[in-house]
């Protein structure tokens, strides 16, 4: 059954590095605003910075609901669940921040991750909440493989094509809250 942890120990710092997507949600202030879960992935995006702080690397999507959101109010969940193993969820509940690329801070988090072709931010969380559940009616899954759609079409982009997408596709969120470039 659920429990609610006082930091992310070994165990679930194990249990987090075994996972290969997780899932991250905002909202925004607006009741009318769109609540959104991003699904994330990519093996070395996920990096626990302590006991109470982690950070993701942010790629290059269809929006950036997330640093818009985050930008606003700065509440975030991640949550981890258990595809295969033992049921388990894992919930991180935290404030956020976004830390974009051409952010002078950006190169302190830079080296907790691969060097992707499309990363537009760091989003670093302050964990203020640690609770797992039992997941018994998440599926078995069997993971195949990455996927390098993304990476491949952010290489073609190149940098330049992959700022004029976002000033294009990201400078606001869907509710018209600013996200890059803004």
């Amino acid at each position: 059954m659920g429990r609610v942890h006082d930091e992310i120990d070994d165990n679930l710092h194990g249990f987090i590095g075994r996972q290969p997507i997780f899932f991250v949600a905002t909202a925004p202030l607006s009741a009318e605003g769109h609540v959104n879960i991003s699904p994330k992935g990519m093996q070395g995006t996920f990096a626990v910075l302590g006991h109470h702080r982690v950070a993701y690397l942010d790629l290059t999507g269809s929006g950036a609901e997330t640093i818009a959101h985050v930008r606003e109010n700065r509440r975030i969940t991640i949550m981890f669940c258990a595809f295969d193993g033992p049921p388990r969820i894992v919930r991180l509940y935290g404030i956020g921040e976004s830390v974009l690329i051409g952010d002078d801070r950006f190169a302190e988090f830079a080296p907790y991750f691969p060097d992707l072709a499309g990363s537009r931010a760091v989003i670093v969380v302050d964990v203020a909440r640690v609770a797992d559940s039992c997941g018994y009616a998440v599926p078995r899954m069997e993971l195949v493989g990455e996927r390098d759609d993304l990476l491949r079409w952010a290489e073609r982009k190149g940098p330049d094509g992959i700022a004029a997408y976002w000033r294009d596709n990201n400078e606001d969120s869907i509710d018209g809250l600013p996200a890059i470039g803004a």
